[in-house]
């Protein structure tokens, strides 16, 4: 029987998934695998094209192709499970598996939220200090940062999952989701958990409201530096890259602070189900295209891909 610090009698979970109507598990699948699909397609071709073209291999990108990765795994973490659930019923998953799950998606959602900051501070020194842009983001500072994300995303991941798999399971075994998500599987244990609930609520707060913080700083600057732009065409470019960020930053952490920052017994499980829908599935599939592909630059490398590709197949 597993056990992680506290014995328990649980060795499954059962996810109860999006719905239990027969008649939209079929819809559902069909919708989740091309979301799925173009997910893929997306974030893979973002990072292949980051990688071919040197015209990116600039802080921004490297950036983007960092969050394309997580965004990627970050997927493939749940949506998989879940479409397994909607075509074949297979809605039973082991405990570690379980525990596995909740470890990576922990951590690549903590990687992203990081990354998002560290975008932010690219973008501050870029629009902000232009003249000091390649000497403040040099290449060992971007790897320093990216190294730092994620080490904090596995951090925080041992954290939440050391506090939730240390409690006793010994009632129910049914996860009202369709994921192994923190709150959810804590709200499971027979065990007292007010203290393990009060360290997921610091420790998630800490980090969205440091990664928060950093964001707003860098934009509140930004902005500033905007407002005194006389070129029509700087100040153009400028706004739209904060824009675009912050659609995804808005969804995002609106999403996370919802499902994480408020106490166990308010949660509704539906309303839940349905915010992570886009936190989980959503939000990789979109952030290719919010960041990379409204993106001038990004256009001309995939034209020039395309192009090179057309002329390598001739011969």
């Amino acid at each position: 029987m597993p056990s992680m610090g506290n014995n328990t009698e649980v060795s499954e979970f059962i996810l109860l998934g999006l719905t239990s109507a027969p008649e939209l598990q079929l819809p559902l699948f069909i919708m989740f695998t091309l979301i799925y699909f173009v997910t893929l397609a997306g974030n893979l071709g973002m990072m292949t094209l980051i990688l071919l073209d040197s015209r990116l291999h600039t802080p921004m990108y490297f950036f983007l192709s960092n969050l394309s990765l997580v965004d990627f795994c970050y997927a493939s973490t749940v949506t998989p499970k879940v479409m397994a659930g909607l075509l074949m019923e297979d809605k039973v998953i082991s405990y570690h598996a379980c525990a596995a799950q909740m470890f990576f998606f922990a951590a690549f959602a903590s990687v992203e939220n990081f990354l998002l900051a560290s975008m932010a501070y690219d973008r501050f020194a870029a629009v902000c200090k232009p003249l000091h842009y390649s000497t403040t983001m040099t290449t060992s500072v971007c790897a320093c940062l990216a190294i730092g994300c994620h080490v904090c995303g596995l951090l925080n991941a041992s954290i939440h999952v050391g506090e939730t798999f240390s409690l006793s399971f010994c009632e129910s075994n049914v996860v009202h989701h369709f994921f192994c998500d923190v709150p959810v599987v804590m709200s499971l244990s027979c065990s007292d958990r007010h203290v393990n609930e009060l360290v997921l609520v610091y420790v998630a707060s800490f980090n969205v409201f440091f990664a928060l913080l950093v964001i707003l700083v860098s934009y509140l600057f930004i902005f500033v530096t905007i407002l005194k732009m006389r070129s029509a065409a700087g100040y153009q470019k400028a706004l739209s890259t904060c824009a675009s960020h912050f659609t995804a930053v808005s969804i995002f952490y609106g999403t996370v602070i919802y499902m994480y920052l408020q106490p166990s017994s308010s949660h509704s499980m539906d309303t839940d189900k349905i915010a992570s829908v886009f936190y989980t599935m959503v939000i990789p599939m979109l952030n290719p295209l919010v960041y990379s592909l409204r993106n001038k630059e990004v256009k001309s490398a995939f034209k020039k891909v395309v192009l090179e590709g057309k002329f390598f197949l001739r011969f």
